[in-house]
């Protein structure tokens, strides 16, 4: 596949740009954008076809889970068998922001998108260009890092278009991003487990869960 490239302010991101990776996202693509947790492939979890694109676009594994952009709070109710008080603690406390939960999924949320392992990873980002994106389609978007497996996570829309040219369909350009990647905590079982540790250390998420 050819990969275009556009420019977007990612504080005021243009209406069309937006338009477009929207068509594209609606239409089963990969679209690479800028969030507060670097550079990040988003596409619609619930086409298999773009399920199966993101894998092969970055060379992951079947077997692990596709993380979740949502709107806000009131969107992972539709897609988790269960919510915890202590979803509600660190949500309060960490969203918008670079943190991803891992809960047990809803029964309508695929199968492949969970991984197949049934469990959800879900996050709310502070992201003016997501945000727009996740309004246009009313709907998550799958998250995943903008890169080659066990490469390092790009920076900028320039490094996107280098690395994964002829593997995404489209990179939203907004600049340099300086954030730190997202920690991922798992609140599934009854004790917690920091599985990546990023902006949000694990002494925060004791301290907040304290």
């Amino acid at each position: 596949m050819a990969t275009d490239l556009i420019g977007l302010n990612p504080l005021d991101p243009s209406p069309q740009a937006l338009d477009r990776a929207a068509a594209l996202i609606r239409n089963g693509k990969v679209v690479a954008v800028p969030t507060d947790a670097l550079y990040t492939l988003v596409a619609d979890p619930f086409s298999l076809l773009a399920v199966r694109q993101v894998y092969a676009a970055k060379g992951r594994g079947i077997h692990r889970a596709l993380p979740l952009l949502v709107r806000d709070a009131l969107m992972v109710e539709e897609l988790a068998r269960e919510i915890s008080p202590r979803f509600r603690v660190l949500a309060r406390r960490f969203w918008p922001g670079p943190l991803t939960m891992i809960l047990p999924a809803a029964p309508g949320v695929p199968l492949r998108a969970t991984g197949n392992t049934g469990r959800l990873a879900v996050r709310q980002a502070r992201s003016v260009v997501a945000d727009a994106l996740i309004e246009r389609l009313n709907q998550p978007l799958i998250a995943t890092s903008a890169n080659i497996s066990g490469s390092p996570t790009c920076r900028s829309g320039i490094e996107v278009f280098g690395m994964m040219d002829g593997q995404v369909d489209l990179v939203l350009d907004g600049g340099f991003c300086d954030g730190v990647g997202a920690s991922t905590v798992d609140i599934t079982e009854p004790e917690w487990q920091m599985i990546k540790e990023g902006a949000i250390t694990a002494r925060d998420i004791a301290e907040c869960l304290e």
